[in-house]
């Protein structure tokens, strides 16, 4: 075999590839689908965790809210919620199976191809550094030159404008004659490899978290500032003064749409992102959804501390007196700081006149309803003594039928405001 020496290269050669069909995350079902199947698992799984802990009053320090407020200041039934919810689900699932049809087939095999285009546009931004330096008076070249021999080879390769004399390879050419050209340096293709893998991805989930941010400020907010939409649309959501975790897509189904399936898609349009990515994005983005109308502020959830939209600052927004700030969902809350639209000041004495008028509400229907049918209460049965205030002052209350299976034991639990709840 001859060396050919006479054919000259400026850049390194980009590899060759062929294209295969990209095998599906979870076969047989297509990625595209995983996408819009993974969301409405994670919504339902998370959900149900957060109502196991509701009903079985775990972690009750850690409740926005006490049980007599659910049962009490919320002016829709829990099956109205998750008819509403399901229809929604199924409307964006239409939504996404319409637009898919349009999917192009995601393909793999080029991925080495793409880390040296990279690596060659590094090339071509080293090439520029001797005449940058030149402007204030360095000499890049000799510069190199006194690096190289001091065994620094690769910073020297970068000073002298991406000039690496040992790196070389060996290639074929379809003619059957053999070159030497010129390859990428190691750093190069780490570099290009970061780039393409991890740089790329990550902006393309900020853009898109920017948008479904920026698309649900401003969607949302117009809802609330125009009766109409308020009316119409808007204010099915805000029944539920107390949200809890599976009211989070609660609304009515035009605003779903509008909102939540659209803001998403757009996101995911504009960002570029492959269907595989469309997976983890659509599914944070509703476990983030659901987090922040679950009803608890953990110490220990992520979530709540990644960002500063978290149960806490979303549900002053479902308040009466907080109904007007506080519009950001679901990441950051960039939009409500730039526009003065974040609540400020304290919210403690708006929770405790909440919470001490719904537990009235209990304990007057606790005291005015019928006696349950039954089993006949004798006459000797004691009565249930129960203590109020700080002067020790008591009441008697007669076992009754009641709404709630734990409306009786609802001051037997203390349900604390955290902290970062109190502040402003």
């Amino acid at each position: 075999m001859t060396r050919n020496t006479s054919v000259t290269f400026e850049l390194p050669p980009l590899p060759s590839y062929t294209l295969t069909p990209r095998e599906p995350l979870l076969a047989p079902i297509p990625d595209n689908v995983l996408a819009l199947i993974l969301p409405i698992v994670a919504y339902w799984v998370l959900s149900m965790f957060y109502h196991f802990l509701d009903v079985n009053e775990y972690f009750v320090q850690y409740r926005l809210h006490t049980p007599a407020e659910v049962l009490k200041r919320n002016h829709v039934s829990r099956w109205e919620v998750v008819r509403d919810v399901i229809l929604q689900q199924v409307i964006q699932t239409i939504a996404g199976m319409s637009m898919s049809y349009f999917d192009a087939e995601e393909v793999v095999g080029r991925e080495e191809y793409d880390v040296a285009v990279w690596a060659q546009r590094l090339r071509i931004v080293q090439k520029a550094f001797p005449r940058l330096l030149a402007l204030v008076g360095v000499d890049s070249l000799g510069l190199a030159k006194s690096l190289s021999l001091n065994g620094h080879s690769m910073l020297a390769g970068v000073l002298a404008g991406g000039s690496y004399p040992g790196v070389t390879q060996s290639l074929l050419l379809d003619t059957g004659a053999e070159v030497v050209a010129p390859a990428f340096a190691s750093w190069e293709l780490s570099a290009a490899s970061f780039i393409y893998w991890y740089l790329i991805p990550g902006l393309q989930f900020a853009l898109a978290v920017g948008i479904v941010d920026t698309w649900q400020y401003f969607w949302h907010r117009a809802m609330h500032l125009n009766r109409w939409l308020y009316v119409t649309f808007h204010s099915r959501h805000h029944r539920l003064y107390v949200p809890y975790a599976f009211g989070a897509l609660y609304n009515h189904p035009v605003e779903g749409f509008l909102l939540d399936t659209a803001g998403t898609g757009v996101g995911f349009l504009v960002s570029c992102m492959t269907n595989r990515q469309a997976i983890w994005f659509f599914t944070l983005s509703t476990i983030k959804t659901v987090d922040d109308h679950c009803g608890y502020a953990f110490p220990w959830d992520p979530l709540q501390h990644i960002t500063s939209n978290n149960a806490a600052y979303h549900d002053i927004h479902h308040q009466s007196w907080g109904i007007k700030n506080n519009f950001s969902q679901p990441f950051f809350i960039f939009w409500d700081r730039l526009l003065n639209t974040q609540w400020k000041g304290d919210v403690k004495l708006r929770y405790e006149r909440s919470r001490d008028s719904a537990q009235r509400q209990v304990d007057m229907d606790a005291a005015n309803a019928p006696p349950a049918a039954g089993p006949k209460v004798h006459e000797h049965e004691p009565a249930v003594v129960s203590s109020e205030g700080p002067a020790g002052r008591t009441r008697l209350r007669r076992k009754t039928a009641t709404l709630s299976p734990r409306v009786d034991s609802l001051k037997g639990a203390t349900h604390g405001m955290p902290g970062s709840v109190l502040q402003s």
